[in-house]
C-alpha cells in the first residue's frame, strides 16, 4: 500500500546487512512480541549467513539451490546486494527454464511482503521463476489464506525460509496509526487492516518516528504470530525452517533484518 513518500533509488553509503539485524529503539510492545517468539528463535541472529552442507535440491537450470535456510539468507543477501547496486542478472527467465518449470517448482524462500507497488520481492532480492513463493498483502497483515499459502510451501515445496519483510513509508501502518489517533474508522475493508495491525503501534515514540518504529514492530508481531503456528514451529525447532523478519529501504533499496 503506497504511502505519500517518494521513492528514490541510489546507492549511497552501505547500510546494515540483510544478515544482520538493524538497531532498534526501545518500547513495550517490541518487548512483548520478542517475549513471544517462538523457543530457539534466538538462533535466527546468528550464524545465518554461514552455509553449511546439505543435500541440494535442483534448481531451474542452474543445478543446486539453497536447501539450508543459511544457504537461503545468503542467496537472498547475494540478491540484494546485486539489485541496489544496478548489476540485477534478472535470471531463470529463458524460454529453456519456462518449459522446464512447467513440471516442477522448487523454490527456496516465501516471503510474505507488503502489496506496496514499489516493493517486489522478485526484483529487490533480484530472483527469477521458480525463486520465491511471495505472498503480499497491505502490512504483511495475516489471514487464514496467507496461513494456508505460508504452511503450503513450507510443509509441502519443503521450503527452509520464510521471509515478514516491511518496507519505509509503507501506508497501511501509516493508516493504521493515523486511524488510531483521530479514532475514526478507516473505508471498507481498510479497517480490519489497520486492527489487525494495531497491535503493533510503538507508542513510545510520536509523528513520523512512530509509524517508522512500527513498521519494525509490525514485522516482529507478523513473525511471531508465523513462529507460534505448531507445524512451522516444529519444523523450526529441527533447524530445517526459519523464519526472520526484514525491511526493506526505499531510499536505498537495501534490505536489513528486524531482529
Amino acid at each position: 500500500m503506497n504511502s505519500h513518500a517518494t521513492a528514490h533509488r541510489g546507492t549511497g553509503p552501505e547500510p546494515h546487512s540483510f544478515a544482520g539485524p538493524r538497531p532498534t529503539t526501545g518500547g513495550t510492545v517490541r518487548r512483548t512480541l520478542l517475549r513471544t517468539a517462538l523457543t530457539g528463535a534466538a538462533a535466527l541472529g546468528a550464524g545465518l549467513t554461514a552455509a553449511r552442507p546439505a543435500a541440494a535440491t535442483s534448481g531451474p537450470g542452474t543445478g543446486p539451490r539453497p536447501s539450508t535456510p543459511q544457504e537461503a539468507l545468503a542467496e537472498l543477501a547475494a540478491g540484494n546486494r546485486r539489485w541496489r547496486s544496478f548489476r540485477e542478472r534478472h535470471p531463470h527467465e529463458t524460454p529453456a527454464i519456462r518449459k522446464e518449470l512447467t513440471t516442477a517448482q522448487h523454490p527456496f524462500a516465501v516471503v510474505l511482503g507488503c502489496i506496496d507497488s514499489r516493493v517486489p520481492p522478485e526484483l529487490v532480492f533480484d530472483q527469477g521463476l521458480g525463486d520465491l513463493m511471495t505472498v503480499r498483502t497491505a502490512g504483511e497483515v495475516l489471514d487464514e489464506a496467507v496461513l494456508g499459502s505460508v504452511a503450503y510451501g513450507v510443509l509441502e515445496l519443503g521450503i527452509p525460509l520464510v521471509v515478514v519483510l516491511g518496507h519505509q513509508s509503507c501506508g497501511a501502518v501509516r493508516a493504521a496509526v493515523e486511524a488510531e489517533e483521530s479514532g475514526g474508522r478507516l473505508p471498507a475493508h481498510i479497517q480490519y487492516l489497520a486492527d489487525q495491525i494495531r497491535p503493533a503501534i510503538d507508542h513510545s515514540t510520536e509523528g513520523d518516528a512512530r509509524i517508522d518504529a512500527t513498521v519494525d514492530a509490525n514485522v516482529r508481531l507478523v513473525r511471531s504470530r508465523l513462529a507460534a503456528e505448531p507445524d512451522l514451529a516444529a519444523k523450526v525447532s529441527t533447524g530445517r525452517l526459519a523464519i526472520v523478519g526484514a525491511r526493506y529501504e526505499l531510499t536505498d533499496q537495501a534490505v536489513h533484518r528486524v531482529s
